[in-house]
């Protein structure tokens, strides 16, 4: 292992960049936001997704991730050669979070690791700094074909902002104007990473478990609402009871920290009737669905087109949940999961309600409890009979500009890991928003 100071530089050997290899940074004394950037020969970001950070935590080429190390430190992972090729440098930085400058650190340090094996390490204090909040760590960066490491420590008087304002917050041929704003999705995305581990440190890992399965498909950065809609016939009662309802409801609302960074997702209920809730959010998520249901008690009988049609009017209003048979844009697609345990009183006007909605900008995420055929994805064989067969007619619904729906099927909400839930949730709504795009549905 090699230590080194500020300035310093070591080359790494091909051995190393031709695989992952990790880059771990820890501090102690203040709350540190830790972020890296990948910038071109100008210095300046390779574009918003390539800034990656708690609620962005990879690129969407897969070069760059960031997640939990030892004891408490932050680990990026690199694979160089999935780099774009217009990446000369990646960046790590830190940043303040809350009062205090860098000269209050006790200590700290970045290290880079083969495996388990230390390479180099740059260690620091704050007695090397004064009044900066924020700071270039180290970097990684390319020269004359070799990828080489060094340890910046360069300090900004100001926070997150100045560090994105300094490598210009997108793709620009020359340097941005010192007056430049951060970009609005960087700053809210570290604002509602902050309100996370402050206010809902429950649900910290779901977010990042939803993050990979985001990446998978490439919708690391996407925006859409989401939007939860609860049966609460009285068959549901059971589920309730056992917390499944909750617990089910809470990795939603992670999925809707990734995709708003509002930190809230919409609610519905229906049963004989429809209710529009107050949002479920990170600051009023605990207990939320037994509160709510202590104030719309369950009911009998169970209608999907109601509440179809309730979704529809709330999200676009001018078509008052009608028909419609021409294209309505929106700025933003809605992600609806459906969830119900039985049958409906009103097909007729269900699909009706899905037909005509396909001119919208929503898609809808239906999922049974009970004895159903599984998701494609599961490769599991079909079972004979089913529980949901009109929710299985809706997913094929003939008469749609786009296919705007899905449906799987669960024994119990709990079922599936959250990795495989969420990858459930998005097996889809990829294919959806191509859909979408195509047909003049999404700004």
């Amino acid at each position: 292992m090699e230590q080194i100071s500020k300035g310093g530089r070591v080359t790494l050997a091909p051995a190393i960049t031709d695989r992952a290899f990790h880059a771990e940074f820890a501090a102690q004394g203040l709350a540190l936001d830790v972020a890296s950037f990948a910038l071109d020969a100008n210095g300046k970001l390779v574009g918003e997704p390539y800034m990656t950070f708690f609620n962005q935590p990879a690129t969407p080429c897969g070069g760059v991730f960031i997640g939990n190390g030892l004891a408490g430190a932050q680990r990026f992972t690199f694979h160089l050669a999935r780099l774009p090729a217009t990446v000369e440098r990646v960046v790590i930085t830190a940043s303040i979070d809350g009062p205090g400058v860098m000269s209050q650190l006790q200590s700290g340090y970045l290290r880079l690791l083969a495996g388990d094996e230390e390479l180099v390490r740059f260690a620091f204090t704050g007695a090397d700094f004064a009044s900066e909040r924020a700071l270039m760590v180290g970097e990684i960066y390319r020269r004359n074909g070799e990828w080489r490491f060094m340890a910046s420590g360069q300090g900004f008087d100001g926070g997150l902002d100045v560090l994105v304002r300094h490598f210009g917050g997108a793709v620009d041929d020359g340097p941005a104007p010192a007056s430049a704003p951060a970009p609005a999705s960087v700053k809210s995305g570290v604002d509602l990473e902050k309100r996370l581990q402050q206010q809902a440190p429950q649900l910290v890992s779901l977010v990042k478990s939803a993050s990979v399965s985001l990446q998978k498909v490439g919708l690391q950065s996407h925006r859409a609402r989401v939007c939860l809609v609860l049966d609460i016939s009285g068959s549901m009662g059971m589920l309730y009871k056992r917390g499944l309802v909750q617990q089910f409801a809470e990795r939603i609302l992670a999925l809707g920290c990734k995709f708003d960074d509002d930190g809230e997702i919409d609610v519905f209920l229906f049963g004989r009737n429809v209710h529009h809730v107050d949002p479920m959010g990170i600051s009023n998520f605990a207990g939320f669905v037994q509160k709510t249901i202590d104030r719309h008690p369950l009911e009998g009988d169970t209608r999907y087109g109601a509440a179809l049609e309730a979704v529809r009017r709330f999200y676009f209003p001018d078509g008052a949940g009608g028909e419609r048979n021409k294209p309505q844009r929106a700025d933003l697609p809605v992600y609806v999961m459906f969830v119900t345990d039985g049958g409906t009183s009103d097909q007729g006007l269900a699909e009706r309600q899905v037909r005509w909605s396909s001119h919208e900008a929503i898609f809808w995420q239906f999922m049974g409890i009970g004895k159903g055929r599984k998701s494609k994805n599961r490769k599991l064989a079909s079972f004979a009979d089913s529980d949901f067969p009109f929710l299985e007619s809706l997913d094929e619904l003939p008469g749609r500009l786009v296919d705007n729906a899905n449906y799987f099927s669960v024994a119990s909400p709990d079922e599936y890991t959250d990795a495989e839930l969420y990858d459930l949730l998005m097996a889809e709504y990829p294919d959806w928003l191509k859909a979408a795009r195509g047909a003049g549905l999404i700004a």
